[in-house]
């Protein structure tokens, strides 16, 4: 598709006069899609007047429903925000019935600004910070989910196998790519026809557990749209094929859980990697100043990373899932991990940091924002991380708050969230947070009857 087809939403529907209904959204706080359906007269108004949509649509619950400590609906009239499509990322939705397109929108109150409550304009101010200093931060990001069916209600792994196959260890299979080729090709192409730079994917350990590679770019905001838009298309290509798709992450109690790994490299205006040294490629200062950043702030914005209920049962110890703040050269039990071009080949462009906190069910806005805004931090501040940890004893260092209440708490209390993303901000997505906390401890299941109903 031309530039000019995709330079703007009026551009791309004269160059596709079958689409007859377009899908205009927002990603909120929780990383849920929300937005209207326009019928195609409509949508080629958007360009000129925007489509309007209330601001509080960013701060909702897990289920919908607006969140009163985030000061968004209640009390304030819940104005509408109006939102402009994003150029670039228009395309037909092939897994929909007839003709519709998408149009991503960039939602602003009514002074014109970025909403308050936007993850994905917190991140790019982030990014801002970084131009100041002559400073361009180039992400890639690894991202795994699950294909399954249904059985009486309950997630089954997609191969018919059953729960046996939960032991079952399928990394790196070519037999289970074999088995999904028609899905994998259809979501590929898919996400080139919408500029994701996504070059490949393999089979994880857990049975039906897949990992998409996006491969690096020098622009975190794509980026971070790169792989909000990849979980619409993998979630809506697999109904197409039968399946469902989910990013939790720890869909199994018994397998592997889903995380989104983030690599980072920084380059300055003649596009040299500072965090390398440009003769041999080995680890530059500001790469260890990146390094005490995060490490820093890891326990005050572990929220970010593992936002929801389920994200806390993938931390545990031996699991690939770290549960201290830590780093390591080249150690995959680290929190961080250093990647020295100067030994994996590649030299200083291949020098970078492996950030492996987040489970796939992140906003991807805040998992890159926390990230990204601790190394900043840590170049800032030019500091130094303690020293790496013994990959015998992943456990060593600060413990990270791998309990969501204690999470919440830690991020509601952290000035360093709130120099990353606003106060205000920090405070929306405590609130959502809280909402959704509380919800759950009003709700026992069948496991906390069997347990307990006639023990106690």
């Amino acid at each position: 598709m031309s530039d000019e087809q995709q330079a703007s939403l009026t551009a791309f529907l004269a160059a596709h006069p079958e689409v007859d209904c377009v899908e205009a959204f927002v990603f909120d706080v929780a990383g849920a899609v929300k937005g209207k359906w326009l019928a195609r007269d409509k949508a080629l108004s958007v360009d000129a007047k925007g489509l309007p949509i209330p601001l509080s649509v960013y701060a909702q619950d897990a289920w919908g429903c607006d969140v009163m400590e985030a000061g968004l609906a209640f009390g304030t009239g819940d104005p509408d925000g109006t939102g402009f499509p994003i150029a670039g990322r228009f395309a037909k939705v092939p897994w929909l019935a007839g003709h519709v397109a998408q149009a991503f929108l960039d939602l602003r109150n009514r002074a014109g600004d970025p909403a308050e409550a936007d993850p994905r304009a917190a991140l790019a101010t982030i990014v801002a910070r970084y131009a100041a200093r002559g400073l361009t931060p180039v992400v890639a990001v690894e991202l795994e989910f699950y294909l399954y069916r249904l059985e009486h209600g309950v997630p089954v792994p997609p191969d018919g196998a059953g729960a046996a196959s939960l032991r079952r260890n399928d990394t790196l299979s070519i037999h289970t790519l074999a088995a999904h080729q028609g899905l994998i090709d259809e979501i590929l192409q898919c996400a080139r026809t919408i500029g994701i730079p996504a070059d490949g994917v393999i089979s994880e350990a857990g049975p039906g557990q897949f990992e998409l590679n996006i491969l690096h770019r020098p622009d975190a905001l794509a980026m971070a749209d790169d792989a909000m838009l990849m979980r619409r298309i993998v979630r809506g290509l697999a109904h197409k094929h039968g399946f469902g798709a989910t990013f939790m992450a720890k869909p199994y109690g018994e397998a592997s859980g889903s995380g989104t790994h983030i690599h980072a490299s920084l380059n300055d205006s003649t596009g040299t990697n500072v965090l390398a040294d440009p003769a041999t490629g080995a680890p530059a200062p500001a790469l260890f100043h990146a390094v005490a950043g995060l490490v820093a702030a890891m326990p005050e914005t572990m929220l970010a990373f593992a936002p929801n209920a389920n994200s806390f049962r993938r931390f545990r110890p031996d699991a690939h899932a770290p549960v201290s703040a830590g780093w390591g050269h080249d150690d995959r039990s680290a929190a961080i991990r250093v990647i020295d071009g100067s030994t994996v080949g590649g030299g200083a462009k291949a020098t970078r940091i492996e950030h492996r906190i987040s489970g796939a069910d992140a906003n991807a806005y805040l998992a890159l924002g926390a990230m990204l805004g601790a190394m900043l931090q840590g170049i800032e501040a030019g500091a130094m991380p303690p020293p790496p940890q013994d990959p015998r004893d992943p456990a060593a260092g600060e413990r990270l708050p791998v309990e969501w209440g204690v999470a919440i708490d830690r991020f509601a209390a952290s000035d360093r969230a709130a120099a990353i993303f606003g106060t205000r901000l920090r405070d929306i997505v405590v609130a959502c947070k809280r909402q959704d906390r509380a919800a759950f401890l009003s709700h026992i299941d069948r496991f906390e009857y069997d347990t307990y109903l006639n023990f106690l």
